[in-house]
Formats: C-alpha cells, structure tokens, sequence
C-alpha cells in the first residue's frame, strides 16, 4: 500500500473518533512514566474518553473543516488527544485530576461543544461537574421544598386529630392560628 494511501487510513481513523466527538483536549504528555500514562489511559477509559496519541500532520489532516480545526495552532510538540462523547467536560476533567499527581501533564487547548478554548480556558471548563452531578444537585434542590411541605402538611394532620377534627381543612377553618403555628414549628 503506497504511503499516501497509509497516511489517508490512519486520516479516517482519527475522523472516525472524532464523528459524535462533544469535546476534544490536546495534551503534551512529555515526562510521564509508562505506569503514569496506562493510569491516565485507564481512569479516561472508565469515563467512556478515547485517548490516543497521532501524529500532528495526521490530526491537522483529520481537523481539517471541523469545529476542531481550532486546535491546529497547538499541534506542536507531542500531543495526544482526549476525545470525549457524552460527557463533554469529562477528558477535562480527568486530565487535571491527574495533572495533580503527574505535573508534566500540560494542557495545550480545546475545543468543547464548538467553541475554542486556551490551557487556562480548559483548566476553568475542568472544574465544571458531570452533567450527572448537576442533575443530582438540581434534583436535590427540587427535593428540598416538597420534603419541607410534606413534613408541614403532616404535621398539620396530625395537629387535626389531636384536636379531634376530622380534616385538616376544618382544622385550618375552626382554628388558623393553631396551623400557623404548627405549620412555622414544622418548617424549621
């Protein structure tokens, strides 16, 4: 197979991991051991991120008429690319954890749900949580209030068969300071 040939596979190769790609992040991963480097692989693995090192003509090639293209300026030097799907901060945020315990880890750029990112502009986009997690907190944050009302609607019913009514309504009709009050004990 002629070179040009070779150089167009491994071309489609990297569009291939690029197609659905949410975020890609280029790294210069010069001075990490070989343990250092299969953990990084691993932990980005276990994230559903392909990590692979290509050549920086192959990757310009493969760039080429993308919202990756922004990263050409970068691709100097050693790089390898964190390419995520789902979870667009995940490769982000799995390189700068692991950039604490191996500093030669050094962030070139990236290029997240299309828009460009310098180092310190990825190092920022790291610190966001999983969309998993904000999910979590929003849902909690949801949570909070109903358990809250829950808790003051029970209360008030069983203030209302304490007193002998029938219904917390009547209760509340006969008796509004009483509610209140319950209601205020309970909220706290």
């Amino acid at each position: 197979m002629p070179k040009v040939e070779q150089k167009q596979v491994i071309i489609n190769g990297i569009k291939e991991h690029l197609n659905g790609a949410s975020s890609v992040v280029l790294v210069d991963y010069r001075g990490l051991t070989v343990a250092q480097d299969t953990e990084l692989r691993k932990n980005l693995r276990q994230a559903g991120v392909t990590y692979k090192v290509f050549k920086n003509t192959m990757m310009r090639f493969a760039f080429e008429g993308s919202d990756f293209a922004q990263l050409d300026a970068h691709l100097e030097g050693p790089s390898a690319a964190a390419i995520s799907y789902e979870d667009a901060t995940a490769g982000a945020r799995i390189l700068k954890e692991a950039s604490k315990t191996m500093p030669k880890l050094e962030f070139k750029a990236g290029v997240v749900d299309g828009t460009y990112y310098d180092a310190n502009g990825i190092m920022k986009i790291a610190s966001i949580p999983s969309k998993n997690e904000l999910l979590s907190k929003l849902l909690g944050s949801f949570q909070a209030p109903m358990a809250s009302f829950a808790r003051v609607v029970k209360a008030v019913a069983d203030k209302a068969a304490e007193q002998g009514v029938d219904t917390a309504a009547q209760l509340a009709v006969e008796k509004p300071a009483e509610v209140a009050e319950t209601a205020e004990v309970s909220a706290e």
